[in-house]
């Protein structure tokens, strides 16, 4: 019967109401049963009906309250079976379909949480998100790896967790005030890194924007690790500073013995003492010029090495003779491991002289008279040939050794610039054992000499262009 729920409780009762009234009758009638046995009689069976009938008519609510504890919990996956046309069918047939809205959107925000996790995860940048209160609802992989922060900060003040007071204020302006902010902050705790830092304020829902005035729901900040910028711009303003005290020693000097002669020196004896101090600074300028060419040209895209296979030991007896004549001078000897003809490098012969040519000459620039160089090479696994030049001379201390393959960097800068030295020659060095796929480092003890150390390419190995 389609009636609505309503008219089938007005029939139900009327129904009982008249069933009621038959029975009473029947028993003072038929069974002379007094009025108040047949009414009581009368009584006790409809109570006994009504609450069959009623079961039957709420078992659409019964129904109902399941499919609601199971949505609240969200664990219900079959329909409502109501088969009326009521009120009840239809409030069913509308719980299922919010129950498919629900879930389709239930789906769609997983997914959009999936795609913002999967995009945080994959920045590079440090992401810090807080809520209006100013605690921590979510910081990204890159972050914690960053500020090696831990996975407990979540409901944290940023203060608890970063501990920076200016990080902490502009998280803060930009909740109350909107105020969007840009700064750098350096942590000396996370390495000396120095980070560039956003933030900026969540703002409100269409919705939300009358309840509390223009507050913001939260903030999110994003920091940008800038150490390496920081460390190439210190390095260009190095590099800059080095070339021009380089530049400027020579160039002065030149200057001013040439204005010397000029204003009448030219016709004195000293004159070609004079001479020989301009070609001599002359020289060291050119030197200089060419290193740095050297240097950028390794250093630039277009650089490619010439790959092809050679005899180590040929390499190792033509470089000794290029500073042969100045070993000699200090009576320094230079000496050589066996090194089989048959243990061959891979690499670009012409660089990898210039490198043995850099070493062996600074070998015996700092090695005193009457000094031992001793050149080895030995294989290392299967793939690589290690190369070692040791010397006995003033030697190198520990605080600078990490630092002696950079641009212009000297030991000793006066005995550097009076031996010549341009202190390009270890940079030069290194980029070009690197091109190779190698290493390159250093040891030494004060006044006991040093050892430079550098790996190449065997033979064997996969020629891979470099550049």
């Amino acid at each position: 019967m389609n009636l609505p729920f309503q008219r089938k409780l007005m029939v139900l009762f009327i129904f009982l109401l008249l069933f009621l009234l038959l029975i009473q009758g029947y028993l003072i009638y038929f069974f002379k049963k007094p009025l108040f046995f047949s009414s009581l009689i009368s009584l006790l069976i409809i109570l006994f009906l009504g609450y069959i009938f009623l079961r039957i008519l709420t078992q659409p609510i019964q129904r109902m309250r399941e499919m609601a504890r199971r949505l609240a919990t969200g664990s219900s996956e079959r329909e409502i079976q109501i088969y009326s046309n009521d009120e009840w069918g239809e409030l069913a047939k509308a719980v299922d379909e919010m129950k498919i809205r629900l879930r389709e959107k239930i789906e769609e925000v997983s997914r959009e949480r999936d795609y913002l996790q999967t995009i945080l995860k994959g920045m590079v940048e440090g992401v810090l998100v807080v809520d209006e209160r100013a605690r921590i609802l979510m910081v990204n992989d890159a972050l914690q790896k960053i500020l090696s922060l831990s996975s407990e900060v979540v409901d944290k003040a940023p203060l608890e967790a970063i501990r920076n007071t200016e990080l902490e204020e502009a998280i803060r302006g930009a909740i109350k005030e909107g105020k969007n902010s840009a700064f750098e902050l350096t942590f000396p705790l996370s390495g000396g890194k120095t980070l560039e830092v956003n933030v900026v304020g969540i703002f409100p829902s269409p919705g939300e924007i009358g309840k509390e005035g223009e507050k913001m729901k939260g903030a999110i900040a994003v920091f940008h690790d800038i150490s390496r910028l920081k460390e190439l711009e210190k390095i260009r303003q190095d590099f800059v500073a080095n070339v021009s005290h380089e530049l400027r020693t020579p160039l002065t000097t030149i200057k001013g013995y040439t204005e010397t002669l000029l204003d009448g020196a030219l016709k004195e004896d000293v004159a070609p003492q004079f001479l020989q101090v301009i070609q001599k600074h002359a020289d060291r300028l050119t030197k200089i010029v060419e290193d740095l060419l050297a240097l950028s040209k390794i250093e630039s895209k277009e650089f490619y090495l010439k790959w092809e296979p050679f005899p180590l030991s040929d390499l190792i007896d033509d470089v000794s003779d290029f500073v042969r004549e100045a070993a000699q001078k200090k009576k320094i000897s230079i000496s050589r491991s066996i090194i089989p003809s048959s243990l061959e490098a891979t690499g670009d012969r012409n660089y990898l002289e210039q490198v043995f040519v850099n070493l062996l000459d600074n070998a015996v620039k700092y090695t005193h008279e009457r000094g031992e160089i001793s050149i080895s090479a030995v294989e290392k696994g299967e793939r690589e040939i290690q190369v070692s030049i040791q010397d006995n001379g003033i030697g190198i201390p520990q605080e600078d050794l990490s630092r002696i393959f950079e641009r212009f960097y000297r030991v000793d800068k006066g005995r550097s610039q009076e031996l010549g030295g341009t202190g390009l020659g270890l940079s030069i060095v290194k980029h070009i054992i690197q091109a190779h796929g190698g290493r390159v480092w250093a040891e030494s003890q004060l006044g006991k000499g040093s050892t430079f150390y550098f790996t190449l390419p065997k033979r064997s190995d996969t020629i891979i262009s470099a550049s």
